[in-house]
């Protein structure tokens, strides 16, 4: 008889292995200069996305079959000595396998249309190679049971966010962009890290299970007190705040606009700006532990959630107005997690995922068919559009203020540039300069002794110089 235990183990190795073989397969191909053709391409990326969800859907459904709510895949010891154990450890629950299947599902229709919409680019393969990558990370981190395991995908994720942003290098543009993301990314890593590093010092261990309790999602008490939870629960909401955009990072959103369509799609759209909020729906033990950092995480949401709305309307081109409207829900979701409702949380984001991908998709036609309408009856087929409740403002001058406010989206790249970027840039400039000086110095020194040497072997040099 066939042990659904070790059924299940097997069907998440394949879950995790369809995109790292995908990944191992177009890295090498790239690393060796193979010329693979868009139909190779385009046949492994299908055949990776499509083994990955039926394991994942296998899984779900014997799940579903026996009872069981939580299936657990060790990997490996990464490190282990006294009081500190860092393991690679996957867990299948109900929170994980619904975003892993989101993850395969999108993907998937992302790849279906990128192999399409990039047919014949120049950076056909490079797309799909970081889309592999982006893939590996998402369901490593979706299915992550250790805050390490989590720290590897979520690093992924970033890492081809950043680099598809900057795709069309050859403008200065999107490299200049790409720049911004990822020091927003890093900023976001780091408050990650660091929590991790917390959590270690305080239980020894970054498994899910021993911080947020041995009951399935989201039941489980967390072993920390409530000062303990605040800490660790603001690091990882400054996490989870750079990595979906929450004020005040959400400047690198519209900026992440200029990637391709189908990474506009996938990453800020649909899965990456969603990784902040599954972030805390997998810490959400920890959130219970204190009352502030709840409160904390509603008045973020709700502030995140208003100020894309208003400056969202703003907007001049469609992604960009489309991925503030993105930010509105985010927030929504987020703030929702804070209040406790988890699973409306986890509702509202794959729903929201499935919503704003195919509008994404949609954007690039829905242009063209827009400027079909006008040329075809002379005139705009929309209408102008009015400014609708902002117009009823009984202040011109808080109208005014209201729209160069939203204009300037809420003035948080200048504050983040004059406070945060400057004094780090100066700060680092200043180093270089000593170092500078010490090395010039040191080379100096060593130049002479070496001019001396070459000049007098036998140590002659007064003499001629007297003479």
């Amino acid at each position: 008889m066939l042990d659904l235990g070790i059924l299940k183990t097997w069907l998440g190795v394949v879950v995790i292995a369809a995109p790292t073989t995908l990944l191992a397969l177009l890295g090498a191909a790239a690393l060796l200069g193979w010329r693979l053709s868009e139909r190779v391409i385009t046949r492994c990326v299908h055949a990776a996305v499509g083994s990955g969800l039926l394991a994942a859907l296998a899984v779900l459904i014997i799940m579903l079959a026996d009872g069981s709510r939580h299936v657990d895949v060790q990997i490996g010891d990464w490190v282990k000595i006294p009081h500190y154990h860092f393991s690679v450890s996957f867990v299948f629950d109900r929170l994980s396998v619904p975003l892993a299947i989101l993850s395969f599902v999108l993907s998937g229709t992302i790849a279906a249309f990128a192999a399409r919409y990039l047919h014949r680019e120049g950076g056909f393969n490079r797309f799909f190679t970081l889309y592999a990558l982006f893939l590996l990370g998402m369901v490593a981190a979706s299915l992550a049971g250790t805050i390490e395991t989590l720290f590897a995908g979520w690093e992924l994720v970033g890492l081809s966010s950043a680099l598809l942003v900057g795709y069309y290098q050859d403008r200065p543009a999107p490299a200049r962009n790409g720049i911004w993301v990822w020091v927003i990314y890093r900023v976001s890593d780091a408050a990650l890290l660091l929590a991790a590093v917390v959590l270690h010092h305080l239980t020894g261990e970054g498994d899910f299970a021993q911080l947020c309790g041995h009951g399935p999602w989201p039941g489980g008490t967390a072993s920390l007190t409530a000062g303990q939870a605040l800490i660790v629960g603001l690091l990882l909401l400054l996490a989870a705040a750079g990595k979906s955009g929450l004020a005040p990072f959400s400047g690198w959103l519209p900026r992440a606009m200029e990637g391709p369509t189908p990474s506009s799609a996938i990453f800020y759209g649909a899965l990456s700006v969603h990784l902040g909020a599954f972030l805390l729906l997998r810490v959400s033990p920890i959130l219970e532990c204190s009352m502030w950092l709840s409160a904390a995480i509603v008045i973020l949401g709700l502030t995140t959630a208003v100020l894309a709305v208003l400056v969202g309307r703003v907007q001049t081109d469609i992604k960009s107005a489309l991925c503030y409207a993105s930010l509105v829900q985010v927030g929504i979701i987020v703030a929702e997690i804070g209040l406790g409702f988890r699973y409306l949380a986890l509702v509202h984001l794959l729903g929201h995922a499935c919503l704003r991908t195919l509008q994404f998709l949609r954007a690039p036609t829905l242009l063209h068919d827009h400027l079909q309408q006008v040329n075809a009856i002379g005139a705009d087929a929309l209408g102008s559009a009015s400014d609708g409740q902002t117009t009823r403002l009984r202040s011109s001058r808080l109208h005014l203020w209201l729209y160069r406010f939203a204009l300037e989206r809420a003035y948080f790249d200048a504050l983040l540039l004059a406070w945060v970027v400057e004094p780090c840039r100066r700060l680092f400039r200043c180093c270089d300069a000593l170092e500078r000086r010490w090395t010039d110095w040191l080379a100096g020194t060593r130049a002479a002794q070496l001019d001396i040497t070459a000049v007098d072997p036998a140590g002659k040099h007064e003499d001629r110089l007297a003479s």
